[in-house]
């Protein structure tokens, strides 16, 4: 039995929330719910080991008394889950379910705060430069592997242009943008890939220089995903070489959320991180 989505634990997580809010228990809900619920089925739903149907959830959105359009469609669409179909279930077998996670969250959210200390975010990147970076993390790749890997990332990317736009804030180290090895061709092109976003209204982008002080970011690099309506749906994904973390504990977000504050501070502001870029492009000439 596969384990839990974010999404569904994310869903069950508030269900449970506004349940406890209204000082309901789990048998007095079930029985407003009708026939085929009882307690045991709704706490099934809380710990996301079962899922809900939309009209299901719509009558316990009613109980709860969340009227707010915006809010029920947000729990809406954490309850279509994993298992949803969109494009990147094309590429199943060569993505982990982690990383179709993220793709599927990234699909939903509002906004997307990434700290990134060696590799440009992978909204941002070239495919130049994803195939660089990716060839070099996936050890033992195929060159088909990689080229399906480098287009999954340019397709993510579609979020930037949607008619509502994914709103990214970028925090990047300096180092990232001088690798020691790199091709000069990749990284100023790179480079001016991120000039190019910084003019669009929905994408921000700072540089942490490397003269900056000691701060949060040298725990290593974080994304957190923000969600319409409620900054408690929120969740962080932390990755590693072979596994990815997705914090959900509503007190441990918000001290990534502090710690993205703390960098934003230690971070260029933008016309000097564009300055910064700009100059770092042209050494790659």
């Amino acid at each position: 039995m596969s384990a839990p989505s974010v999404r569904r634990r994310r869903l069950g997580a508030e269900l449970r929330a506004l349940r406890e809010r209204h000082g309901l228990k789990l048998d007095d809900v079930a029985g407003r719910m009708g026939h085929g619920w009882d307690g045991p089925r709704l706490s099934r739903v809380e710990r996301a080991a079962l899922g809900i149907k939309p009209d299901a959830l719509a009558a316990l959105l009613d109980i709860y008394a969340v009227a707010d359009i915006g809010r029920r469609d947000v729990l809406m669409s954490l309850a279509r889950d994993g298992a949803r179909r969109g494009w990147w279930q094309t590429y199943r077998d060569i993505i982990s379910p982690a990383y179709a996670e993220l793709i599927s969250l990234e699909a939903d959210a509002k906004s997307l705060r990434s700290y990134q200390t060696l590799l440009v975010p992978g909204l941002l990147q070239t495919a130049s430069y994803a195939r660089a970076s990716i060839s070099a993390i996936n050890m033992g790749s195929s060159t088909e592997q990689v080229n399906a890997l480098v287009e999954v990332r340019m397709a993510r990317q579609s979020v930037l242009s949607r008619p509502e736009p994914l709103e990214v804030w970028a925090i990047i180290h300096e180092a990232a943008l001088r690798p020691a090895h790199a091709d000069s061709t990749v990284m100023r092109d790179q480079c001016q890939r991120l000039l190019d976003l910084m003019d669009l209204p929905h994408v921000s982008i700072q540089i942490v220089p490397l003269t900056a002080p000691p701060h949060p970011g040298m725990a290593g690099p974080f994304t957190v995903l923000g969600f319409p309506e409620s900054a408690d749906l929120d969740v962080v994904l932390v990755e590693h070489l072979a596994s990815a973390l997705y914090v959900e504990d509503a007190a441990d977000v918000s001290v990534y959320g502090s710690a993205f504050e703390h960098l934003r501070a230690h971070a260029l502001p933008f016309d000097r991180s564009a300055d910064l870029t700009a100059r770092i492009k042209q050494e790659h000439s």
